[in-house]
């Protein structure tokens, strides 16, 4: 979903647990009141929410939050194509293999990050 060239625009997500909405506003591109809106349009998208409706994002939260922003932002999309797009994906994504897949991915791109971050 999310090409190379357009995944360095972004920051690298930390390897934290859970990221506030602030947090994610700034690895994703995104203002927080998008982000609640797109809570709304998109029902994959449900962070945990705590003491005082707070919200917390996990990492496929954020990754999730990244297609979106893609989808509509580079490619175009309305946000029901956008949702019709996800949910056809979900659908064709359950198999544990693609799963461990996507896993590894995300740490190869962590790893190739950091080393650029050490040059």
């Amino acid at each position: 979903m999310l090409e190379p060239s357009n995944n360095n625009q972004l920051p690298t997500i930390p390897g934290k647990r859970y990221f506030t909405i602030g947090e994610v506003s700034e690895l994703c591109g995104v203002k927080p009141h998008v982000l609640r809106y797109w809570e709304q349009e998109f029902p994959t998208l449900s962070p945990v929410k705590r003491r005082g409706n707070r919200r917390y994002y996990q990492r496929p939260d954020v990754i999730l939050i990244r297609q979106i922003r893609s989808l509509l932002y580079e490619e175009g999309f309305t946000i029901t194509g956008a949702r019709q797009r996800l949910e056809g994906e979900t659908k064709q994504e359950q198999t544990p293999y693609k799963q461990l897949l996507d896993q590894t991915i995300i740490e190869l791109e962590e790893v190739l990050a950091a080393l650029n971050n050490d040059q």
